[in-house]
């Protein structure tokens, strides 16, 4: 415990300076800016998040084709996998629980509004994303944020910029934060020292990163899945046994995300704060954290990645984090007394006072899973753009000694510091992103347009070429649809239309 006393020591001072920046930069700026674009791309797009919903779900069903296979390259559904698994995780767990402590019931509701809004501009960075995205060494797809800032923007010192951002709030402090939360959870279930699990774990991470990252990754594609599907199993009992409580529930969040107690008490701001800062921590929407995925698949054109990342929006945020809040709220009535308790104690002294002991026990696994595996995913965040910031292999190496370190601290650090360095740097990251995705947003709603036109005219599956938009530059990827030793595949043989010049269209 002196150990985790003298750390926190240390840290005090600076929380207290992360504390006032955030005051400022999310109380002044994120949360007007991030709505702000939200619903402007909402209505350039013409909710194109709900418009094109049932479109989201038939495109679940794109696995891919032969070229997917014979380019070692992942289809559209893989993607949607790989970036749900990335936003699933202690955001759904931690995160809306520390959103509801702080902010009251209330703040769900704003969770859910970032989730509705934000979809259109996860959809608008996903698209570009694939537009700007280019072929690697190894024949994968590479490509985010720093990427379309360099070829869309023509600006290599922005994506740089957004490449160290990126590489600090993923490959650093996230990875704090989900040290922070398996430590937290063994000490609460098992009564395992933290200091002690978190060298374990730090040594762990360590053998992972410097040559384990394939082998783990594919145990991971295995457990993970069936912790988040019992996981979800035991939200939904919670729920349904405690059905007549729903409507109380309900009310109480809307009475609080609206009330007049909040805002005679002047927090009614602090509410939206909280739901806006944990529903982007767990959705990512305009972070410009799921492009990097989203670049990665191999689909017919760029907007079938745009919707299957709003998707992926509604999915965490609606479906998941609502269960959280659920089998939160409703067993107390809505009314949460934490009685000290932090984060994760929270869920599980709730759990095991509806399912008994086993259920504190199961959380803990669970949260491990999700947590490690999350770590591993935003290690490969930051590893993909150390990699655009320089080849040398000497910087990869400071940047895995630095992963391993900020995991071990992390570990024992208190809560609160962890999830505040968490807000900063996630709030610059959105910040930079979205500056960059309204500057190439027009692009993307001509791509929309496209896609809109060939489905108007008949087509099924719409297909891009960059001889629609002969006015971009520096796209590489869009030549042709196709391996150029398969001359005979023809994706639209139903419908011969398509448009040849989207330059003027608006």
């Amino acid at each position: 415990m002196d150990f985790i006393e003298k750390i926190n020591q240390i840290v005090e001072p600076l929380n207290q300076w992360i504390v006032s920046t955030n005051d400022f930069l999310w109380g002044s700026i994120l949360i007007v800016v991030l709505l702000g674009v939200g619903v402007y791309f909402t209505i350039r797009t013409k909710f194109v998040q709900v418009r094109y919903f049932k479109e989201m779900l038939r495109l679940l069903g794109d696995r891919g084709d032969k070229r997917n296979k014979k380019e070692k390259s992942i289809s559209s559904f893989q993607a949607f996998c790989v970036s749900t698994a990335a936003r699933v995780g202690i955001g759904n767990i931690v995160g809306v629980t520390i959103a509801i402590v702080m902010g009251g019931p209330g703040s769900v509701f704003w969770m859910w509004i970032v989730a509705i809004i934000g979809a259109a501009s996860g959809f608008i960075e996903s698209t570009l994303a694939q537009l700007y995205k280019e072929k690697a060494a190894d024949g994968t797809y590479v490509g985010g944020p720093a990427y379309y800032m360099q070829k869309g923007l023509k600006s290599r010192w922005l994506g740089i910029i957004f490449a160290i951002l990126i590489t600090i709030s993923f490959g650093l402090i996230f990875t704090a934060v989900q040290a922070n939360t398996i430590t937290m959870a063994v000490d609460t279930t098992f009564a395992f020292d933290r200091g002690t699990v978190g060298i374990i774990l730090a040594a762990i991470t360590g053998i992972v990163i410097f040559g384990g990252v394939t082998r783990i990754a594919k145990i991971s594609e295995v457990i993970v899945p069936i912790m988040a599907v019992a996981y979800m199993a035991i939200a939904i009992f919670v729920i349904v046994t405690n059905l007549e409580a729903i409507p109380t529930v309900l009310g109480i969040i809307f009475q609080n995300a609206f009330g007049m107690e909040q805002i005679a008490g002047g927090t009614l701001g602090g509410v939206i704060a909280l739901g806006v800062k944990r529903g982007l921590f767990s959705n990512e929407a305009g972070m410009g954290s799921a492009p990097n995925v989203a670049a990665t698949a191999k689909v017919s054109h760029p907007v079938k990645q745009g919707l299957i990342q709003s998707l992926g929006v509604f999915t965490d945020t609606l479906l998941i984090c609502s269960a959280t809040a659920f089998m939160i709220l409703l067993p107390v009535g809505g009314v949460i007394d934490p009685a000290g308790a932090e984060g994760i104690t929270i869920v599980n002294n709730i759990l095991v006072n509806e399912l008994g002991t086993w259920a504190g026990v199961f959380l803990t696994i669970c949260t491990t899973f999700f947590a490690f595996s999350t770590i591993v995913g935003c290690y490969y965040y930051g590893e993909t753009n150390v990699e655009f910031l320089s080849k040398k292999r000497v910087y990869m190496t400071g940047y895995r000694l630095v992963v391993v370190g900020m995991v071990l601290f992390g570990a024992v650090a208190e809560l609160a510091v962890v999830w505040n360095l968490a807000d900063l740097f996630m709030g610059l990251m959105a910040l930079v992103n979205l500056i960059a995705i309204v500057l190439l947003g027009k692009y993307a709603f001509k791509l929309l347009k496209d896609y809109d036109d060939q489905k108007k005219a008949g087509i099924i599956d719409p297909v891009f070429t960059i001889a629609s938009m002969p006015e971009l530059e520096n796209v590489t990827e869009w030549d042709s649809y196709g391996d150029d030793d398969d001359d005979d595949f023809q994706p639209n043989t139903q419908v011969t239309y398509r448009p040849t010049n989207l330059a003027a269209a608006e």
